[in-house]
């Protein structure tokens, strides 16, 4: 009867610690390339927007019903705009600019990618990101859905959590930079 009580406080804390805390994903298409590929397995934290702000540059899960699907969906986008932010496409280098001040994407920005193939230009509004893939060309993102319901801004509520690492596989184990 004891084993049976202890396993069950193991099992009951493992499911807290994995629904509320770490969570662990998988990447299922190529539109994070080449910062996150096909297959990696990541960590989510759930708690890091606990008492800290979602900032652009942040790698977020996030539920995409109403933005980006009209199912329940996790997806892992970057986000580029947050509340009260200017998002513009392009100027005349071909960059993004967040409140007229161009963007340096080529850390993260697929090799060959474009930072966008379509001209955009939106003001964030309170409780909403804009949010794009790294490989552009393969990225359904806010993009995609501006002329959709929600114009494709992802609530902040609908954020699960922040990318923390890649756990697998073992040649791409590593802490995202932050």
């Amino acid at each position: 009867m004891k084993f049976l009580l202890w396993l069950g406080a193991i099992v009951g804390l493992a499911w807290i610690f994995s629904t509320f805390i770490l969570q662990q994903f998988v990447i299922p298409s190529n539109s994070m390339e080449q910062t996150l590929q096909v297959s990696d397995r990541v960590v989510v934290n759930h708690t890091a927007y606990w008492f800290n702000p979602i900032s652009s540059g942040d790698l977020i899960v996030f539920n995409g019903r109403d933005s980006l699907t009209l199912e329940d969906k996790d997806f892992v986008k970057r986000v580029v705009g947050v509340a009260g932010d200017r998002v513009k496409c392009c100027d005349s280098n071909g960059w993004i600019t967040i409140n007229d001040v161009p963007l340096d994407e080529t850390s993260y920005l697929y090799p060959g990618d474009l930072a966008s193939e379509f001209e955009f230009n939106v003001e964030v509004p309170e409780g909403k990101l804009w949010v794009l893939g790294d490989r552009r060309s393969k990225s359904a993102d806010s993009r995609t859905q501006l002329g959709a319901p929600g114009g494709g801004f992802v609530s902040t509520s609908q954020v699960r959590g922040q990318v923390v690492a890649i756990l697998w596989p073992p040649s791409r184990l590593q802490l995202m930079s932050q």
